[in-house]
């Protein structure tokens, strides 16, 4: 064709019809067209520059795209490289969308590190350099009426009428579709929370720090708002989660070393049912004041405040912290002691009590309220003050005489008598309010062997 060819150069023949290789020439291969359609691209790269089949000159490493509207079918150049010779197009449908990473603009200019969101209905081909955020499609977000986005932004952008900065938090709430600009994050999808009249949960302000206990309602966390989680004792974490937990408390001793209680929602508020004829009694910390739920009731915890644990003495004889309980009974009840007592000629003697006792709160007023916590163990306390009043009166007697009159010796030494010469009704404690009411001597045990004996003698 009178076109002067170096040595080891290579070209195409394009033209139709036979062809005869010249004594200096040699096929290298026959190329076959490749064919594009609507979903169809071919990728290539220059290997050097050059002015292709179609009229534009490619500088060497530039990458393009063909696609069918450049042309139907597309062989080869021998300046050409193939990357992707199959490049399939990417559809989205009207729900959904895409982010793209370093786009084209319309220059044909690829604009690196940039993002660009692309939402369907719309196709397209990814160009050299273009990339799927994420490697995938995703769907539009649908939210429901109970539902809403927490958003913050990661770049200045105007949203609608509203100037973002970097930082700024806000929420969309439903019903409605949302698709994410490039210049913002999703930091979590969440719904509103159904509160039934005695259910709750602490809510927290990131800003100002404040928080405050929401009962009885729909609520819908704001943008500066978190659920808080409210921190209990491991004494009162047991208890919530023992259901045998009521007046009588819990017998510590029994609790396992290695249980553990079981695991609550700890941003839902803390509500405790009193048991009828009792009262719980709760501080706030804050405030530093308290004040007592009478049962029938629920108690609510507030965000600073806490429940005053009762730390009781148990067992037979009575031994401190053996019982934890949130709440105290108001009685009438009875508690057991065991104890020891000598009497003047030396005698030793076990003798095992049941005392009745009730508080005495009739009018349940404010008063009431602070006196019958003012004693953490008002079981031990009354055990001790007993038991000092029956070792004394013991003390004083014979061993043949309180063999023959311990009830009354003892009823006397613990109620005491009047300016008549009887034996009260009642013994009170004013501090707290606690009537002990009746005594019931169950047994007397001698200790000792000379005691044993004497006892077998007189019998």
């Amino acid at each position: 064709a009178g076109t002067v060819r170096q040595a080891g150069e290579e070209w195409l023949m394009r033209k139709a019809g036979a062809y005869m290789p010249g004594v200096h020439e040699v096929i290298v291969a026959t190329v076959k067209p490749t064919i594009l359609t609507d979903r169809r691209a071919v990728h290539l790269r220059a290997l050097r520059t050059f002015t292709d089949e179609y009229g534009v000159q490619r500088r060497a490493g530039e990458e393009w795209l063909l696609t069918i509207k450049e042309c139907e079918t597309h062989i080869q150049d021998v300046h050409e490289e193939v990357i992707n010779a199959s490049l399939d197009i990417i559809a989205l449908s009207r729900a959904q969308y895409c982010v793209v990473r370093n786009p084209w603009d319309d220059q044909g200019k690829p604009q690196m590190g940039r993002l660009e969101l692309r939402r369907g209905e719309l196709s397209f081909f990814l160009r050299p350099g273009e990339e799927l955020v994420g490697g995938r499609i995703l769907d539009v977000v649908v939210l429901g009426a109970d539902e809403a986005l927490l958003l913050r932004a990661t770049q200045p952008f105007k949203d609608g009428d509203k100037d973002r900065t970097p930082g700024d938090r806000w929420t969309v709430v439903g019903p409605c579709e949302y698709v994410p600009p490039v210049e913002l994050e999703i930091v979590k999808r969440y719904k509103a929370i159904p509160l039934d009249e005695t259910e709750g949960i602490y809510v927290r302000n990131i800003k100002s720090g404040a928080i405050e206990m929401v009962i009885g309602r729909t609520y819908l966390l704001g943008p500066d708002e978190e659920l808080w989680e409210k921190p209990l004792s491991e004494d009162v974490e047991t208890l919530l989660a023992t259901a045998s937990n009521d007046t009588k408390g819990l017998d510590m001793s029994k609790v396992k070393a290695d249980a553990r209680p079981t695991a609550r929602d700890k941003t839902r508020v803390v509500s405790v049912r009193t048991p009828h004829n009792s009262a719980i009694q709760v501080y706030d910390f804050r405030k530093k004041t308290s004040r007592v739920v009478w049962g029938p009731g629920l108690v609510m915890l507030g965000p600073d405040e806490q429940f005053t644990v009762l730390s009781l003495s148990g067992g037979k004889p009575k031994k401190q912290g053996q019982i934890k309980s949130l709440s105290m009974s108001l009685g009438p009840d009875f508690m057991t002691d065991i104890i020891v007592v000598e009497t003047s000629d030396h005698a030793r003697l076990q003798i095992q009590l049941s005392y009745n006792w009730k508080f005495d709160v009739g009018s349940r007023s404010v008063e009431d309220a602070s006196s019958i916590f003012q004693v953490p163990d008002f079981v031990g306390d009354a055990c001790k003050a007993i038991a000092s009043r029956v070792r004394a009166a013991v003390a004083a007697s014979s061993f043949d005489d309180f063999h023959r009159h311990s009830a009354d010796i003892i009823r006397a030494a613990v109620f005491g008598k009047d300016e008549r010469g009887h034996v009260r009704d009642v013994f009170l404690f004013p501090s707290n309010k606690l009537a002990i009411t009746n005594i019931d001597i169950q047994s007397v045990e001698p200790v000792d062997q000379r005691t044993k004996d004497a006892l077998s003698y007189s019998v």
